[in-house]
């Protein structure tokens, strides 16, 4: 069992041993030090260590940098302490050949953690909270069980008390800068005296309901995935659809967020990109696939041109667009063009040497009307442009460097027609 030297653990601890010559069970203690109190951690592993020798049971002590492994791996500590206890927790159980580990868990404990993944935005999964056994996160095969879920903490202190059982307090849980601790000591204190003062019981059993009903879809899931499926996917019920559809995201090992799960239930054949390199999408008959983007090959050509003054027009092509263009010494304010093929410029502002070429890494613009430049990656985005589409639109560069057009877009802030303008440059073009 997993011993903390807190007041669960070491009454979970006293009862174990109690019922263990009548079931015939091998206790072993195992004590995991996350040293992150510096004294007080090497006092709760002495606590543990004396109270196994006592009860004359093998102990197993462990010890991890979990504030080292929390920045490492970009994770909070409490995240980094699980995951540092889980693994120590299993490899022990494995390598003592033990298939269960007694975890010391207990009802306050799930209300906790109702409350904690309610103001995370958790589905009925994860609202359910924990199980009286369930696979160890860190080895499916070792089994992980709670026999102390339905007593309160209350009810451990008592029975420590009236047993004289020894155990430590962590003086980190009275810490409100931890989320958990300020649901603990401020938000569930307020709800159960002014709210529902049978909140703890309240709590538990709409966690055993959603629980119950989340296991019924999940097994639904289950079985529409393996087939043969009898009803069309867009003639589920909506809790199924996002049931099977989370499913499978899990099973390819991406993150089941709800946006991701609504985007792939409500478009399907429309492509979600899920990382740099990876697009997903789901088929009309539900079925998601993963697909593996090709690296952005980037048009390095370009072609200069020489806006030279004198009324006469000129033209060019690039990129499978041909391109007109003419210089008028008049600044056109007045003349207002409702063809979204020509633009009008201030033609000193973008100067007479200008390159053609395609969107490259980097490449900003400030479109009128908008108050700085942006990423023209970001604005393809928005404006929903497919991913090969970006990489064939043609851009205009000025001889400094600047963008003041792009195909498919609104001209320039920078360079406008304002009352200043002496010269207009007229801009049009087309595809072939």
């Amino acid at each position: 069992m997993a011993a903390s030297g807190g007041v669960d653990s070491m009454v979970l601890l006293s009862l174990l041993h109690r019922l263990a010559a009548k079931h015939r069970w091998k206790l072993t203690v195992a004590h995991f030090n996350h040293q992150l109190r510096g004294a007080k951690s090497k006092a709760d592993e002495r606590l543990t260590r004396e109270s196994a020798r006592r009860l004359k049971l093998p102990f197993v002590a462990g010890r991890g940098d979990v504030q080292g492994f929390a920045r490492k791996g970009g994770l909070s500590v409490e995240m980094a302490a699980r995951k540092l206890r889980h693994d120590f927790l299993a490899g022990t159980a494995k390598k003592l050949k033990i298939p269960a580990i007694a975890l010391a868990h207990h009802a306050d404990d799930q209300v906790e953690l109702f409350f904690l993944r309610l103001l995370r935005g958790a589905g009925g999964e994860g609202l359910a909270g924990m199980k009286w056994r369930n696979p160890s996160p860190s080895a499916p095969k070792i089994r992980l069980a709670r026999p102390l879920l339905d007593l309160s903490k209350a009810a451990l202190q008592t029975f420590a008390a009236e047993n004289k059982i020894a155990f430590s307090e962590d003086a980190s849980n009275s810490s409100i800068d931890i989320q958990r601790n300020r649901i603990r000591h401020e938000l569930i204190p307020l709800l159960t005296q002014h709210y529902q003062p049978a909140l703890d019981r309240s709590v538990v059993r709409l966690m055993e309901v959603v629980g119950a009903e989340a296991e019924f879809v999940a097994h639904a899931a289950q079985e529409w995935l393996e087939g043969p499926r009898a009803q069309a996917f867009q003639d589920l019920p909506l809790a199924l659809q996002r049931r099977i559809i989370r499913q499978q995201l899990i099973d390819l090992r991406l993150s089941p967020e709800f946006d991701l799960i609504e985007r792939l239930r409500l478009d399907p054949g429309q492509k979600t990109a899920v990382s740099p390199v990876l697009t997903v999408l789901r088929d009309l008959a539900g079925v998601v696939h993963l697909h593996k983007l090709e690296p952005v090959r980037f048009n390095l050509q370009k072609r200069k041109l020489s806006l030279s003054p004198g009324g006469h027009s000129r033209e060019a092509s690039f990129g499978g667009l041909t391109l007109c263009w003419e210089i008028a010494d008049d600044n056109g304010m007045g003349n207002a063009c409702k063809n979204s093929r020509i633009e009008y410029f201030d033609a000193d502002k973008v100067g007479t040497a200008v390159w053609l070429r395609c969107w490259q890494p980097g490449d900003r613009f400030q479109p009128i009307g908008t108050g700085s430049p942006r990423k023209l990656q970001d604005l393809f985005t928005n404006l929903k442009v497919p991913r090969d589409e970006r990489r064939r639109r043609v851009v205009a560069v000025t001889g400094g460097g600047e963008l003041f057009w792009v195909e498919g877009l609104r001209m320039a802030e920078k360079f406008k027609l304002d009352e200043n303008t002496v010269r207009r440059l007229k801009w049009s073009w087309h595809r072939d």
